[in-house]
């Protein structure tokens, strides 16, 4: 009974928080107002182009600086990010039942105004208090980095969390990438797509424009450059899958 309380609590809180968020939205209809895309193309080794619209309130926006190099700048392997996800994780899941059983040790994080987590076939939408309160706050920094550049507010695409043993089996099945000493199984890990984003918009407004993925990708990575700066998490660019890979420290 106390699980399905915490449970209902928290998803009671979140929805009050995405009120209060509609409510700023019509307060403030200036947030996220439409600016032109960048045309100038990014590649791996150069900085993002320079916006050079201007805010609803009149502000300069902030210019999108990207990432020197996605490799260079989220080098982080599996055998760097195990460590800390044996040290901040659970012991691993071995399957559903398990993860059910374990709840007190893990959080549930697929309710949240910052990011949205993809149906999920190999994993579960679960991860340690610590590891969840690193997303949250990945997912409110983009929103602010989104805002101070003057670009239409996006929600993030979570694509796996954690995984039991079992998940892990039948994914080495299809991906070779996988690995059985999965940072996943840990309920530290999580990743998130960067070449799909959830746009924010009125039911009853303007239909927004639409931004380039790519634009979003640069927002995304000064982001989580500066998480890891920070020491909060371990990342890796996965080319193949097409996310970030990360590990909270």
């Amino acid at each position: 009974m106390k699980k399905e309380i915490r449970k209902h609590r928290y998803v009671e809180g979140v929805g009050i928080v995405v009120i209060v968020l509609a409510l700023v939205r019509c307060a403030f209809p200036g947030i996220g107002s439409p600016q032109v895309a960048p045309t100038t193309e990014q590649t791996d080794s150069t900085a993002a182009p320079t916006t050079k619209r201007y805010l609803a309130d009149g502000q300069r926006p902030h210019r999108i600086r990207g990432v020197v190099s996605y490799d260079r700048s989220f080098p982080d392997s599996n055998h760097v990010q195990l460590p800390a996800a044996q040290r901040w994780g659970v012991s691993p899941v071995k399957n559903r039942k398990n993860a059910e059983e374990r709840r007190d040790e893990l959080v549930y994080m697929a309710a949240s105004p910052y990011y949205y987590v993809d149906p999920l076939q190999r994993s579960i939408p679960y991860l340690v208090p610590r590891a969840a309160v690193l997303l949250q706050d990945i997912g409110q920094a983009f929103f602010d980095s989104l805002q101070v550049k003057g670009i239409p507010l996006h929600r993030l695409i979570v694509t796996s969390v954690l995984r039991t043993e079992e998940d892990v089996v039948k994914l080495r099945r299809v991906n070779t990438n996988a690995t059985e000493q999965s940072c996943h199984l840990y309920g530290t890990t999580f990743d998130i797509c960067y070449n799909r984003y959830k746009t924010i918009e009125d039911p009853e407004g303007p239909r927004r424009r639409t931004v380039r993925d790519d634009s979003l990708k640069y927002v995304l990575c000064e982001v989580l450059d500066d998480m890891r700066q920070q020491g909060r998490c371990y990342i890796k660019y996965e080319r193949k899958q097409g996310c970030f890979h990360m590990t909270v420290r």
